[in-house]
């Protein structure tokens, strides 16, 4: 099932919360081999995850971490603004609207549909916030899966070539989009909209665009 929690909750859930983020050194370090944090326990885990972020998590039936992407307001401190700048010319994206996705996670072993349930979980949070879009860094890898799931990115901007290419880009959050991604996922709308319900009091109220 989707979880929404913010950094605050997932303390609630210890075995999730160790899970993720050991699943996080395995991919990043591990099989990527990413300059990454790891602490003693064996975890990945960065400055932007000490900001209170909501987490979009797959969580397994035994309870721990089948995938996660980690979301930030960009009003506030984000990777994109502050590490990849140059990746878009210098260019700061700030807007109550536009948040940040990063750290897009997968548990070892698991289904091709759990890609395809995080990015509905990506794409219910948008719409169920009232954002507009999401901005972030991606690597050569993740480019085939958006597009086998047909959500890609508007790149604005790419550094390196080829498997070393790293890119920023913009996705935009829709009802249609998350129609499209329960669809590829095998979950109902109705199913993802009612694991979102279940979240909304807890997550942080979309401030005023000034």
């Amino acid at each position: 099932m989707l979880l929404f929690l913010t950094a605050e909750e997932l303390g609630q859930f210890p075995a999730l919360r160790a899970s993720m983020f050991s699943d996080r050194t395995q991919q990043f370090r591990e099989r990527l081999g990413w300059e990454v944090q790891v602490d003693g326990k064996g975890w990945e885990r960065d400055q932007y995850d000490d900001l209170n972020p909501v987490y979009v998590i797959w969580q397994r039936p035994d309870g721990l971490h089948g995938g996660s992407m980690r979301f930030l307001p960009t009003t506030g401190r984000t990777m994109v603004n502050e590490h990849f700048a140059e990746l878009s010319g210098g260019l700061k994206y700030r807007h109550p609207k536009l948040w940040e996705c990063t750290r897009f996670c997968l548990s070892e072993g698991m289904p091709g549909n759990v890609s395809a349930a995080l990015m509905l979980g990506g794409a219910q949070l948008g719409v169920g916030l009232g954002l507009t879009r999401a901005v972030g860094v991606f690597d050569a890898r993740m480019i085939r899966i958006y597009r086998v799931l047909g959500w890609q990115p508007v790149v604005l901007g790419t550094r390196g070539e080829g498997a070393e290419a790293i890119s920023v880009g913009m996705w935009e959050f829709s009802e249609d989009v998350r129609v499209r991604m329960a669809r590829k996922a095998g979950i109902a709308p109705e199913l993802a909209q009612h694991w979102f319900d279940t979240a909304a009091r807890r997550l942080p109220a979309l401030p005023a665009a000034g």
